[in-house]
């Protein structure tokens, strides 16, 4: 199989298609999230929030099949958000609400999803997602879910950037701090949401977080944290679903496509990793440039 057939010919089937129109949406939004979740050190939030998602997902399934995936997750993210952002601004730990709402939601998920006939088929679909058996009629509400995250983080940005880095100043400008984390958790919660139906609820974490921490490795600009981190989700999600494709096609090798993106995230982090510790060390106050050391510069 050449290259191009991989990469862009692979597309022309309706089925990758559509899971490359899902993932590249998705990605995007995610990795302007992302920035935020970074920003804050939500991290460990988000996660709950992944897990919260697990029961509405089951819930959805069993009373709608399919069709009923994305408003199940949607009630069930909400939910968890609103849960998490109130626990938290009560006093309660943040791990320790995390762990409330992880165990909570994880119990309950899978003892809807056990009274099943396929509890094992179901169970592992509801994990490790369906990126490659998106229905045609699941697009559009995958992408509506998705860009309703991008709208709240829109329309909030700069009063969520500046209770990223001076809450106080914030309040002073008169921003109400429980507004804004409702906002932002929502916004997170609809990412996992879309993210769960595609990539499954192990997996959609690093949507979320790989490519925010990965524009922390490119640029130490703000502004261009977003569009870095977008570019990252989006060129990662589309060499991930091309390598999966490619592999089992190519060479016959079955391979899980929402495991195969993700790993595909983890590695664009490894290889930004890698340059800026050698940029870093490049740079490094008192070391004299490769150029000037070939020349014999003093």
């Amino acid at each position: 199989m050449s290259a191009w057939d991989a990469l862009v010919g692979a597309y022309a089937l309706p089925f990758m298609g559509r899971a490359l129109v899902v993932l590249l949406v998705l990605a995007v939004v995610a990795g302007l999230v992302g920035v935020l979740v970074n920003l804050r050190g939500l991290e460990f939030i988000s996660d709950g929030l992944t897990h919260a998602v697990f029961p509405g997902l089951a819930i959805g399934l069993a009373v709608g099949g399919t069709a009923g995936l994305v408003p199940g997750a949607a009630i069930a993210a909400l939910a968890g958000a609103v849960a998490l952002t109130l626990f938290v601004r009560g006093g309660v730990t943040s791990d320790a609400a995390v762990a409330v709402v992880l165990t909570a939601a994880f119990s309950v998920g899978v003892i809807v999803v056990s009274r099943s006939d396929d509890y094992a088929g179901e169970l592992e679909a509801l994990l490790f997602g369906r990126v490659l058996t998106i229905a045609p009629e699941d697009v559009v509400p995958l992408i509506v879910v998705s860009l309703a995250a991008a709208v709240l983080v829109g329309v909030t940005l700069k009063q969520q950037v500046l209770r990223a880095f001076d809450p106080q100043a914030g309040r002073a400008w008169g921003d109400r701090p429980l507004a804004l984390d409702l906002v932002l958790n929502s916004a997170v919660a609809l990412v996992v949401v879309a993210g769960a139906s595609t990539v499954g609820t192990l997996l959609v974490l690093a949507l979320l977080i790989v490519p925010g921490a990965s524009s922390r490795l490119v640029t130490d600009r703000l502004w261009w944290l977003f569009p870095v981190a977008a570019a990252v989700g989006a060129m990662s999600a589309w060499l991930g679903l091309s390598l999966g494709f490619a592999i089992s096609v190519g060479a016959g090798v079955d391979l899980p496509a929402g495991a195969t993106v993700v790993a595909v995230f983890v590695a664009a982090y490894a290889a930004l990793l890698a340059l800026r510790l050698v940029r870093d060390r490049m740079t490094r106050p008192g070391r004299r440039p490769a150029a000037a050391l070939a020349t014999g510069e003093r």
